[in-house]
């Protein structure tokens, strides 16, 4: 995801972000994504957050589940492979992430959600589903999105041990599952992926850290 981030004066104070900021609804991302066709629900955040016994994939993962307005449903691998994982920052705050996601007008999602403060996982997608995250419906359909809580430009302040070890253990984790190479051919930036106009996770991603970190899984 892609912004500048307004700094508050004090407190905890949602940033008004710029029109190219990823976690935003809207035709253009839409179109972007390839999506059409898709009825909407309604439904509150209290209402979708469920902790019910759904199973998620990736173990110790909470389910959080996105709107069914926000992700196409799929039967991956065998109807996509699974090639890639893909590595987002969200330019917000985790549980304002969740809300977007599970606003049936933002036409966007992502599989997981890693909060900056501890580390923890949130899995609002299924991996066999086809989660809006690349802004390429081809890199959309062959990959796992993970979203993480924070800004691009404040990495002391948001890319904590905690985020970076558990991001780590969670893209190992799929990597394994689906057989997806180790490596960063495979395990790739929003900004890496063709046609994306985003900088996430940005300069100050320390890429070096996080692969030693997934191979050590």
């Amino acid at each position: 995801m892609d912004s500048a981030r307004q700094y508050p004066a004090s407190g905890r104070t949602r940033p008004q972000l710029p029109r190219r900021a990823l976690l935003r609804g809207g035709a253009g991302f839409t179109l972007a994504a390839g999506l059409a066709g898709t009825s909407l629900i309604s439904g509150g955040v209290a209402a979708a957050r469920s902790r019910g016994p759904r199973a998620v994939d990736h173990p110790g993962a909470e389910w959080v589940p996105a709107s069914p307005s926000n992700y196409t449903t799929a039967s991956r691998p065998t109807q996509y492979p699974i090639d890639f994982v893909i590595i987002h920052v969200t330019q917000e705050f985790y549980d304002d992430t969740l809300a977007i996601f599970q606003n049936p007008d933002k036409a966007v999602s992502s599989h997981y959600v890693v909060r900056s403060a501890d580390g923890h996982v949130a899995q609002m997608v299924r991996e066999k589903n086809v989660a809006w995250h690349a802004g390429n419906w081809n890199y959309n359909t062959r990959s796992v999105g993970i979203e993480h809580e924070g800004w691009i430009d404040e990495p002391d302040t948001w890319f904590t041990d905690a985020m970076y070890e558990a991001s780590a253990a969670l893209t190992a984790d799929i990597c394994r599952r689906h057989g997806i190479p180790l490596d960063r051919q495979h395990i790739i930036g929003h900004n890496e992926v063709p046609g994306a106009d985003h900088t996430d996770p940005g300069a100050y991603w320390d890429w070096a850290r996080y692969m030693d970190l997934v191979k050590a899984q």
